[in-house]
């Protein structure tokens, strides 16, 4: 062998399995398919979004669903000049925290705000829906600035 030479195998990396997203999640996903966004109260009467199965402050379990507003403000942003193939648009956007109205929590999604300077922390954002929803994450296609909706 050549002193510079490389050795060189090809390797696949894969995780080739499925998992049931259970009660809490499954119901999370359904509303979604249906064009509503749910939320679950922990004990202490907060409404977190996306929900839990279990409070982050007692370890309890949680089971009380509370349906939440598809619009709310953006608590902090990053912009993403250039996306990448597997981003859900296709042209520059932000990642965002949105605290939707009647949550407690923020929730990470995509905003289509057009350009870097027309978003902002404190923004109002609606989510727009795709047309033909299944029960995912992606059945919100991304947020827009509430007053371009």
């Amino acid at each position: 062998m050549a002193q510079n030479e490389v050795l060189s195998a090809p390797n696949i990396l894969e995780y080739p399995y499925t998992r049931t997203v259970g009660p809490v999640l499954g119901n999370f996903l359904t509303e979604l398919r249906e064009g509503r966004i749910t939320g679950i109260r922990t004990r202490d009467g907060r409404v977190m979004v996306p929900p839990a199965e279990y409070d982050p402050q007692t370890g309890e379990d949680l089971d009380q669903f509370v349906p939440v507003g598809d619009a709310g403000v953006v608590t902090t942003w990053c912009w993403v000049g250039e996306p990448r193939a597997k981003h859900p648009l296709d042209h520059a956007f932000a990642w965002a925290l949105i605290r939707l109205d009647g949550a407690d929590t923020a929730m990470l999604h995509a905003v289509d705000a057009g350009s870097e300077t027309s978003m902002a922390t404190g923004m109002r954002v609606k989510a727009r829906w795709r047309e033909e929803r299944v029960g995912e994450i992606r059945d919100i296609d991304c947020f827009v600035p509430e007053a371009a909706s």
